[in-house]
Protein backbone atom coordinates (compact mmCIF):
# COMPACT_ATOMS: atom_id res chain seq x y z
CA UNK A 1 0.00 0.00 0.00
CA UNK A 2 1.68 3.50 -0.70
CA UNK A 3 1.56 6.55 1.38
CA UNK A 4 -1.63 7.89 -0.88
CA UNK A 5 -4.04 4.94 0.04
CA UNK A 6 -2.56 4.58 3.66
CA UNK A 7 -3.75 8.72 3.58
CA UNK A 8 -7.27 8.23 2.10
CA UNK A 9 -7.95 4.66 4.55
CA UNK A 10 -7.97 7.63 7.37
CA UNK A 11 -10.40 10.29 6.00
CA UNK A 12 -13.68 9.74 7.03
CA UNK A 13 -16.15 12.47 5.59
CA UNK A 14 -16.71 14.47 2.67
CA UNK A 15 -15.39 17.16 4.55
CA UNK A 16 -12.63 15.64 5.10
CA UNK A 17 -11.77 14.56 1.44
CA UNK A 18 -12.30 17.79 0.02
CA UNK A 19 -9.94 19.57 2.87
CA UNK A 20 -7.04 16.63 2.27
CA UNK A 21 -7.23 17.77 -1.33
CA UNK A 22 -7.60 21.21 -1.09
CA UNK A 23 -10.78 21.70 -2.75
CA UNK A 24 -12.44 24.99 -1.56
CA UNK A 25 -16.35 24.10 -1.08
CA UNK A 26 -19.78 24.97 -0.03
CA UNK A 27 -20.42 23.91 3.65
CA UNK A 28 -23.97 23.86 3.02
CA UNK A 29 -24.13 21.79 -0.06
CA UNK A 30 -21.86 19.56 1.73
CA UNK A 31 -23.78 19.19 4.59
CA UNK A 32 -27.14 18.06 2.32
CA UNK A 33 -25.01 15.73 -0.14
CA UNK A 34 -22.13 14.27 1.86
CA UNK A 35 -22.74 10.57 1.02
CA UNK A 36 -23.86 11.26 -2.44
CA UNK A 37 -20.97 13.81 -3.04
CA UNK A 38 -18.50 10.17 -1.77
CA UNK A 39 -20.64 7.83 -3.76
CA UNK A 40 -20.18 9.95 -7.10
CA UNK A 41 -16.15 10.14 -6.39
CA UNK A 42 -16.15 6.42 -5.87
CA UNK A 43 -18.02 5.64 -9.37
CA UNK A 44 -15.86 8.04 -10.92
CA UNK A 45 -12.63 6.50 -9.73
CA UNK A 46 -14.14 2.97 -10.29
CA UNK A 47 -14.05 4.20 -14.18
CA UNK A 48 -10.37 5.49 -14.19
CA UNK A 49 -7.48 3.32 -14.65
CA UNK A 50 -5.26 4.67 -12.31
CA UNK A 51 -1.33 5.64 -13.85
CA UNK A 52 1.61 4.87 -11.82
CA UNK A 53 3.07 7.08 -9.23
CA UNK A 54 1.52 8.72 -6.23
CA UNK A 55 1.48 12.13 -7.82
CA UNK A 56 -0.34 11.04 -11.17
CA UNK A 57 -3.11 8.91 -8.73
CA UNK A 58 -3.45 12.40 -6.11
CA UNK A 59 -4.41 14.62 -9.74
CA UNK A 60 -6.51 11.94 -10.53
CA UNK A 61 -8.64 11.46 -7.37
CA UNK A 62 -8.52 15.48 -7.02
CA UNK A 63 -10.07 15.63 -10.40
CA UNK A 64 -12.48 13.03 -9.62
CA UNK A 65 -13.71 14.54 -6.05
CA UNK A 66 -13.79 17.83 -7.10
CA UNK A 67 -16.20 17.16 -10.12
CA UNK A 68 -18.41 14.71 -7.91
CA UNK A 69 -18.46 18.26 -5.39
CA UNK A 70 -19.57 20.35 -8.00
CA UNK A 71 -22.11 17.60 -9.92
CA UNK A 72 -24.01 18.32 -6.27
CA UNK A 73 -23.72 22.70 -6.81
CA UNK A 74 -25.37 22.80 -9.87
CA UNK A 75 -27.62 19.81 -9.24
CA UNK A 76 -29.47 17.82 -6.59
CA UNK A 77 -29.51 14.22 -5.27
CA UNK A 78 -32.80 13.24 -6.71
CA UNK A 79 -31.48 14.80 -10.48
CA UNK A 80 -28.07 13.25 -10.36
CA UNK A 81 -29.94 9.78 -9.24
CA UNK A 82 -26.58 8.02 -7.14
CA UNK A 83 -28.37 5.94 -5.55
CA UNK A 84 -30.80 2.64 -6.79
CA UNK A 85 -33.52 3.86 -4.86
CA UNK A 86 -33.57 7.30 -6.68
CA UNK A 87 -32.45 4.85 -10.20
CA UNK A 88 -35.90 3.07 -9.76
CA UNK A 89 -38.22 5.72 -11.32
CA UNK A 90 -41.56 5.98 -10.62
CA UNK A 91 -43.26 4.11 -7.92
CA UNK A 92 -44.94 1.02 -8.56
CA UNK A 93 -48.95 0.48 -7.59
CA UNK A 94 -50.16 -2.81 -6.27
CA UNK A 95 -53.62 -4.10 -6.20
CA UNK A 96 -53.99 -5.97 -3.00
CA UNK A 97 -57.48 -7.58 -2.43
CA UNK A 98 -59.52 -7.86 0.81
CA UNK A 99 -59.80 -11.67 0.57
CA UNK A 100 -56.06 -11.39 0.25
CA UNK A 101 -55.54 -9.59 3.53
CA UNK A 102 -58.18 -11.61 5.57
CA UNK A 103 -55.99 -14.49 4.71
CA UNK A 104 -53.04 -13.15 6.03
Amino acid sequence: MNTLESELRDLEGAEEFLDYFRIDYDPQVVHVNRLHILQRFHDYVQRIALPDGEAAQRDIYRQALQTAYRDFVDSDAQTEKVFKVFKQGEPQVAFVSMSDIRRA
